[in-house]
């Protein structure tokens, strides 16, 4: 029987995006999230304390309704930061604090699970690092639903899955939404992610897991900013990089600077394991503090000679323009009076005006026909 019982009708009423970004026509609860519920009604009802895992819950919809369908001790992996904090919050406001533990996204998270539900993730490198690990942790008769947006599923999806699961096949899409189903997991599936690539035209060899920007890529935007970057203040003791994604640039910076500390944060997890694994694999684990964190919550006001950031700028100009800004603001707010901001962005993006706005002067490092790299002076 389909999960749409008055009970999960008010946990959905009660549910909130914070803190993430409210507006009117963003939602706490989606078509995917009920299709997912709808599909897993019976295995929610007949599992035990601790068999259910839920991944990417974006801000509490699957975890909170799996607890209201009588799932009990949900584990649950979340990439990013905000949507932790969202499922925590509205745990609390829907008296159901308690009845799920935030893991990160090893063989624990799953290990003897009996049901999975996952949101399908943007790439497929994502995708298959949750496949590997179900297929090699979860209970022989685990059952894995992974639902998306049916203009974002591919059949490459099913052959990743497949890759770890006998059986793979698909629902049928209800309000454009679509569940793929997985069982069997094959044997002898194990981990491959953290993967990782020798850069030897940087000197860098950079570690990924699947759902790291990139993955073990130097995209454009950074390798621009890693050129300009000697020039940065030769006297900055302290450095971090704003939104580290894998970390390639406080690595560079460890690399080239014996004397400096460096802290990279980012509030995707899969960033910061993929940080962690990319400093130690360069030999600069000790001089480079990796932290999960959001627009460098916890990195105390005016404490920093040297911000270095590549803010998102992939997903379309408007959207991207606010996030660069939190951390522009961010960046702002770390750095001492003096110390500097260095950043780089597709050109047609107006960054350089926020930029003097929120930090103080700004001036262009280099820039070609994509790319500006500019750095600011905090005020």
């Amino acid at each position: 029987m389909p999960v749409t019982n008055a009970a999960l009708e008010q946990l959905f009423a009660q549910l909130r995006r914070e803190p993430d970004v409210e507006a009117p026509d963003l939602v706490a609860v989606d078509a995917t999230d009920r299709l997912l519920l709808d599909e897993a009604a019976g295995p929610l009802a007949a599992a035990g304390p601790g068999e259910v895992v839920v991944v990417d819950d974006a801000h509490g919809a699957l975890t909170l309704g799996a607890v209201t369908a009588g799932a009990r001790d949900v584990r649950v992996g979340q990439d990013l930061l905000v949507g932790e904090l969202a499922l925590a919050r509205n745990a609390e406001r829907s008296g159901l604090a308690g009845t799920h533990r935030s893991m990160a996204l090893t063989p624990e998270l799953f290990a003897g699970a009996r049901l999975v539900l996952a949101k399908a993730p943007k790439g497929l490198d994502a995708l298959r690092e949750i496949a590997e690990l179900a297929a090699g942790s979860a209970a022989p008769d685990v059952t894995v639903l992974v639902g998306g947006r049916v203009k974002h599923m591919t059949l490459a999806m099913n052959d990743v899955l497949g890759a770890g699961f006998a059986e793979v096949s698909a629902t049928l899409a209800r309000q454009k939404s679509r569940v793929l189903v997985a069982r069997g997991p094959r044997p002898g599936v194990a981990p491959s992610y953290p993967r990782r690539q020798t850069h030897a035209d940087l000197g860098l060899i950079v570690c990924a897991h699947g759902a790291a920007f990139a993955g073990t890529r130097v995209d454009v935007g950074t390798r621009a900013l890693l050129a300009a970057l000697p020039q940065a203040a030769a006297d900055a003791g302290t450095a971090l990089d704003l939104g580290c994604g894998t970390g390639v640039l406080a690595t560079a910076l460890a690399l080239a600077r014996p004397g400096m500390t460096v802290t990279a944060s980012d509030q995707s997890a899969a960033a910061v394991a993929s940080a962690v694994a990319t400093a130690a694999a360069n030999g600069v684990a000790d001089r480079v503090q990796v932290a999960r964190d959001d627009a460098a919550s916890g990195v105390p006001d005016a404490s920093v000679d040297l911000v270095v950031c590549n803010p998102p700028f992939h997903l379309g100009a408007a959207v991207v323009t606010g996030a660069a800004d939190r951390l522009f603001a961010a960046a702002a707010r770390v750095l001492r009076p003096g110390g500097e901001l260095w950043t780089v962005y597709n050109n047609q993006l107006p960054h350089r005006a926020a930029l003097r706005r929120l930090v103080g002067p700004t001036r262009v490092a280099a820039s070609d026909r994509r790319f500006t790299v500019t750095v600011s002076t905090r005020r």
